[in-house]
């Protein structure tokens, strides 16, 4: 098979206290580059450190929605700073999250806003999260999307006209190990086959997001890349096209997406 591109793995997580095992897993299952998810500056830094040990880890720099109280009037220039790093490829993980609300909505907008105006002067990708947010998310993408050279909603996991909202604005539509759960992911089976074949990803969302159908079953509830070839099977049976074009494509798009 092709090899893999997983654009989503939260490497920094407490989780994974085994770093080195992990990339190796990966690397032996054909998922040859992983791009690690930064939350906040921290995990940004620690995302660097990261692509500095492992030829194939590339990483994100940003600060999630969950974390947007702590963004304050220099954390634009700080992020700035980092990208001097040449394997930081995106802006993010930035975006919306009207789900769980661990930051007031108003902070969400704001640093969200400061994210993706400093992708569009850096000329970055910026990598998105959205939960229950798209009112709000897709007219301030829309505002900077034409000075951007790509954007990723990572993690779809919305409805058929969030889908076509995404794809208006020329969206990567990343789709994880969600599409392997028969009870919560029955939409988004359907909808798969609605993504042109230039705007599929795939990731793990690594650890979380274990895909449910696996047998045996695993004893640990612990997802890794190394499981991103199952979900490309199971996208590929789907979507009626052999993995090995799945594998193909997605791992192209990342290509293009990241500038990798």
């Amino acid at each position: 098979m092709s090899p893999l591109t997983d654009i989503a793995v939260n490497l920094c997580s407490s989780q994974f206290d085994d770093v080195d095992a992990i990339v190796e897993r990966a690397d032996a299952a054909g998922v040859t580059r992983l791009l690690n998810l930064a939350g906040d500056l921290a995990e940004a830094q620690q995302g660097i450190d990261l692509c500095q040990r492992f030829a194939q880890v590339y990483s994100t720099a940003g600060v999630h929605p969950h974390y947007a109280s702590s963004w304050h009037g220099e954390s634009q220039q700080q992020l700035r700073q980092l990208f001097n790093q040449p394997k930081l490829v995106a802006v993010g993980e930035c975006g919306l999250d009207y789900n769980r609300d661990f930051s007031p909505r108003p902070q969400q907008r704001q640093a969200f806003a400061e994210q993706l105006q400093l992708a569009a002067e850096l000329n970055k990708p910026v990598l998105l999260h959205c939960r229950e947010a798209y009112q709000d998310l897709v007219p301030m993408l829309q505002q900077h999307r034409a000075q951007l050279p790509a954007a990723v909603l990572h993690c779809f996991t919305g409805t058929e006209q969030e889908l076509e909202h995404a794809l208006g604005l020329d969206c990567y539509i990343g789709i994880t190990g969600w599409i392997c759960d028969e009870r919560r992911g029955q939409e988004l089976r359907r909808l798969v086959r609605q993504i042109p074949a230039e705007r599929l990803l795939l990731e793990t969302d690594a650890p979380y997001l274990l895909p449910r159908d696996l047998k045996p079953k695993p004893k640990s509830r612990r997802n890794e890349p190394s499981l991103l070839p199952h979900i490309a099977q199971t996208v590929a049976t789907l979507r009626g096209q052999s993995v090995e074009t799945i594998a193909k494509l997605s791992h192209d798009n990342a290509t293009r997406a990241f500038s990798l």
